[in-house]
């Protein structure tokens, strides 16, 4: 929808795993806002699993199904991060990097069996995980004097914004988490607050 301002994600990271002939699969699933956290995330699970012979990922970012990244690997091209990927998508959940690692059991799987493996590993580490609806929030920071104290913290009351950072002293400061579908009723009214000023820092 295009004005759904919410999304599907999982509330904390979750395991799961899948054999075929020998070969194991582990699969992780882990609540990612960014890019920067994947490297991390990879480098860990490596050292956690240095005999593995694959550590293979996908993740999606933002409610957009376009916002996506996968690596195979080593894999075979399509059967090990797409599968991870469709299974998101066929979810319906994002803001999740799923990472499967393999332990090679002597027998080939061809490609269907490594695209069944890849995708019955990502169903097992989302079915062990607790999914959460999430809002599309924009950051902003308002400042205003103490004085409009009290008109300020009766719109973040009214409209049941969260504050995420807050600073009272004679310049108050405040940055708060508006949903999308509230930004533009919530702004004509901090506009109105006197000698209030509002800057968009980011989207969550």
């Amino acid at each position: 929808m295009l004005f759904d301002d919410t999304y599907r994600t999982i509330e904390n990271p979750a395991e799961g795993a899948f054999r075929d002939r020998g070969s194991k699969f582990l699969g992780y699933a882990f609540p990612v806002v960014g890019e920067s956290a994947v490297k991390e995330i990879i480098a860990n699970l490596k050292t956690e699993h240095p005999k593995a012979n694959h550590h293979c990922w996908a993740m999606r970012l933002t409610p957009d199904r376009s916002v996506f990244k996968l690596n195979d690997d080593g894999e075979p091209s399509g059967t090990a991060g797409r599968p991870i990927l469709n299974t998101l998508l066929s979810r319906d959940i994002t803001n999740v990097l799923v990472v499967v690692v393999r332990y090679f059991g002597g027998t080939l799987l061809g490609v269907p069996g490594l695209i069944n493996a890849y995708k019955q590993t990502a169903e097992d580490v989302l079915n062990n995980a607790v999914i959460v609806e999430k809002t599309v929030n924009d950051i902003y920071n308002i400042t205003f004097n103490y004085l409009q104290m009290n008109e300020v913290m009766r719109i973040i009351k009214e409209f049941e914004l969260e504050i995420l950072l807050q600073n009272f002293d004679n310049d108050c400061a405040i940055q708060l988490a508006i949903r999308k579908m509230q930004v533009n009723a919530v702004l004509v009214r901090l506009n109105k607050v006197e000698n209030s000023k509002i800057s968009y820092s980011h989207s969550s």
